[in-house]
């Protein structure tokens, strides 16, 4: 049992390593989500609305225009800009949303 437990701790340490090595999180969040259904759907307004502080229409809203993609409503939100901007800032900053907001691009 305790092997296990150990197996299981280093194994959650070198994924959440990776998905914030490869930008899937921001703000001990994970974004990178599509709404492919309900549930996503559901968590991926969650997540817009708690790193934004937008409420729950606005975020339904952006994700809608962002086409479900929660990176480029975060960035569309955060920074002001329109969802072709968002996608040009978050494809130079190799897919990062820190580096998308922060980046002088």
């Amino acid at each position: 049992m305790k092997a296990g437990t150990a197996q299981k701790l280093v194994l959650n340490m070198l994924t959440t390593t990776t998905m914030i090595q490869l930008g899937k999180v921001y703000n001990n969040m994970m974004v990178d989500l599509q709404m492919t259904s309900k549930k996503l759907e559901e968590r991926s307004k969650r997540t817009v609305i708690m790193v934004t502080g937008v409420d729950y229409e606005t975020a339904e809203k952006v994700l809608n225009e962002a086409e479900g993609h929660v990176k480029t409503a975060l960035v569309m939100i955060l920074k002001g800009v329109d969802k072709k901007e968002a996608q040009r800032r978050l494809q130079l900053a190799d897919g990062f949303v820190r580096k998308a907001i922060e980046g002088d691009f």
